[in-house]
């Protein structure tokens, strides 16, 4: 009787939901992180006819694209291609636009889940990695964790052909053996320019700001936040990571928002330099001080704007390494921090009337986060690990001076590094706070990012791929660690690893020819025909009438087109594509935002047989989000295969600036 008992109760325990025993799971491709490149990464891996197993430490899909960030970094939209253009469509489509580059989390959460369950890609969420197996020097199976013990089917570890570490952190690769750094290099190092400690005049506090707890007296000690550590040489390099913060959606709609509250452990002792630096700089509104840009519903993308705001600058060094315990009190204090500025703004008397009064009319969403307090679960880690890998992307590669020829991506925005440090500093006998680190220093067009960048040194891994934490330097990768270009270098970091387990080879040896003929003529993985763009530096497709001026700024691409000269002589230029098959196509052109635009332009529509004259208005025409310019749809037309049709730009009838950029053909009923 008490041997079945004993057996009963095992075979209870056994086969108990609640205690299922951990598993270990066998795919051809597993992707570390939900991010938004390793969403793609994830579908890209399945539509390649992988295989594939996607783990999320978290509980969420689509990283800071889910978290907050509504307001896209897209620096040149000639850069977003693939599955990230696919992305951002899909986005349109929700809103009634062609592109949505500006919306609210939950509705960017549904969509990453659409696309996980289109292909049909495990999900598996609040699995951490503890562990990695090598043989030989690849990656042969890594062990996991789970924190939480409600997990029904925990997994234990996860054996396959290949991985890629799409996470924030790059904790994949470091606990792989992978080199990898942390914090800035000398300027010296890679011959740079804008690397390493930099002192500069952007989200700076004005002189003469007291940085004592009692003005004038030393003896008081520093103001919180405020470091005792004396500044380094222009250009040194350091351990310190750029400031972290939360991108933060609150709501103005009285029926969906929360009101702000006290949050625990408040200080107002924490925003007295706020109170120091509106004394010295007053502000108008909110945007004096937080960067305000609003998203459809009433909604908010609040980031960092000033020289004190939702930065929690030099309070993050440590979490790049540090254990997920220390992680997580981390990313706690950065909330408390935030959630305290908030309320500050809005009830200490102290702050200017109208200020408190403007705050308060906003508050939490009700239908945002709803599983997270109505706040973002996903702190805005700009920069963690960097893999020291293959190739190092640097200043000089964003710059075009180094142009790599193993492109499987592109980036376009400003060399961007948030502060590092708020310090004090002596001016004409005068101690006064400042911060350091800022940097933002662009003008240069899009540049390709080297597939080198995203795989290890082959001595150190062979079968790892990382999209995220790739190789760069601080300077560089601040220039691509934007989340569209993380979904483009996600989707490729997949496609290689199908490649290399096609061609059983290490990632890198990948044939880099037939990797980048796969992303240009089938973006989609779905065999639908690709859209076909002509810019203007397309040589052999674009022919010019009459003398047109270039310039670099505010375009589609590399330049644009320019003539200014109100039609007083007909000019034209002619966009002719070479169109994969006959049909209906929806056409658009580029129009960057220029005040001096004309307040019409005209095109001509070529079908080989026929043209058709159409009018833009400048009026109907609105660029809104962080973009020089957009596309316009210019109709939708019936066109024969090859080259036989064309987009003519004229200034026929100009009042203003004419501006010939890109024209792009897409299929009809495919996308």
């Amino acid at each position: 009787m008490k041997s079945l008992i004993y057996f009963t109760a095992t075979l209870l325990l056994l086969t108990s939901p609640l205690i299922a025993q951990p598993v270990v799971r066998t795919v051809d491709v597993c992707v570390y992180g939900g991010s938004s490149g390793g969403v793609m990464a994830a579908y890209a891996a399945k539509k390649m006819g992988k295989t594939v197993l996607l783990i999320e430490p978290g509980r969420h899909l689509g990283g800071l694209t889910t978290g907050g960030l509504g307001y896209t970094d897209i620096g040149n939209k000639y850069a977003i291609s693939g599955l990230a253009l696919d992305y951002y469509r899909r986005l349109g489509k929700h809103y009634g636009n062609f592109e949505q580059w500006i919306f609210e989390p939950s509705v960017a959460e549904k969509l990453f889940k659409e696309y996980i369950k289109r292909a049909d890609v495990p999900v598996v969420f609040n699995h951490r990695i503890v562990s990695v197996k090598k043989v030989n020097g690849a990656i042969e199976e890594i062990t996991l964790e789970t924190p939480l013990s409600s997990v029904v089917h925990p997994v234990r570890a996860v054996r396959a052909k290949m991985f890629i570490d799409a996470s924030y952190e790059g904790d994949l690769l470091a606990r792989a053996g992978v080199s990898y750094t942390v914090g800035r290099e000398a300027n010296s190092q890679y011959k740079e320019t804008w690397n390493g400690v930099q002192l500069l005049d952007k989200h700076q506090f004005p002189d003469g700001i007291d940085p004592y707890k009692v003005p004038g007296k030393p003896e008081s000690g520093l103001l919180w936040g405020i470091s005792p550590e004396k500044v380094a040489a222009t250009g040194a390099g350091d351990k310190k990571v750029q400031a972290y913060n939360f991108r933060i959606c609150l709501s103005s709609d009285p029926t969906n928002m929360l009101p702000i509250t006290q949050p625990e452990g408040y200080d107002p002792s924490r925003y007295e330099l706020l109170l120091r630096y509106l004394e010295k700089k007053p502000a108008k509104d909110l945007w004096g001080f937080l960067k305000f840009d609003l998203m459809p519903n009433k909604k908010t993308d609040i980031n960092n704007n000033g020289p004190f705001s939702t930065d929690m600058i030099g309070m993050n060094y440590d979490y790049p390494e540090a254990s997920y315990d220390r992680r997580a009190q981390i990313q706690r204090e950065h909330e408390l921090y935030t959630k305290g500025l908030l309320y500050f703004i809005g009830h200490d008397p102290r702050m200017p009337e109208h200020l408190r009064k403007e705050m308060l009319r906003w508050g939490y969403p009700k239908d945002e986060y709803t599983d997270n307090g109505h706040w973002s679960p996903q702190m805005y880690v700009r920069e963690a690990r960097r893999m020291i890998g293959e190739y190092v992307m640097t200043q000089a590669n964003c710059e075009g001076k180094d142009i790599v020829n193993d492109a499987v991506g592109m980036a376009a925005y400003t060399m961007d590094s948030h502060n590092c440090q708020r310090i004090v500093i002596e001016k004409n006998g005068v101690k006064m706070v400042k911060n350091e680190g800022n940097v933002e220093v662009g003008g240069f067009p899009p540049y390709p990012i080297s597939y080198r960048s995203l795989v290890p040194r082959q001595d150190e891994c062979k079968n790892l791929l990382v999209p995220v934490c790739l190789s760069a330097s601080h300077i560089a990768y601040g220039s691509i660690r934007m989340e569209p270009v993380f979904m483009v270098l996600g989707q490729s970091a997949a496609v290689a690893a199908s490649l290399a387990i096609d061609q059983k080879q290490p990632v890198q040896r990948v044939n880099i020819a037939a990797l980048q003929k796969i992303l240009r003529d089938n973006p989609l993985l779905d065999g639908s025909t690709p859209d076909v763009v002509v810019d203007n530096d397309d040589a052999g497709r674009v022919t010019l009438t009459g003398d047109w001026k270039k310039d670099s700024r505010g375009g589609y691409g590399r330049s644009l087109v320019i003539d200014d000269t109100k039609g007083q002589t007909t000019k034209t230029v002619r966009f002719t594509p070479s169109l994969p098959k006959a049909g209906q196509y929806d056409v658009y052109t580029y129009l960057p935002r220029r005040p001096d635009a004309s307040s019409q332009t005209t095109l001509l529509i070529g079908n080989g047989k026929t043209a058709q004259p159409v009018v833009l208005k400048r009026d109907a025409v609105q660029v809104v989000g962080q973009t020089s310019g957009t596309w316009v749809k210019v109709g939708r037309f019936a066109l024969p295969a090859g080259q036989q049709s064309y987009v003519e730009i004229t200034n026929q009838q100009a009042d203003g600036a004419v501006v010939a950029d890109a024209v792009q053909w897409i299929a009809v009923n495919e996308k």
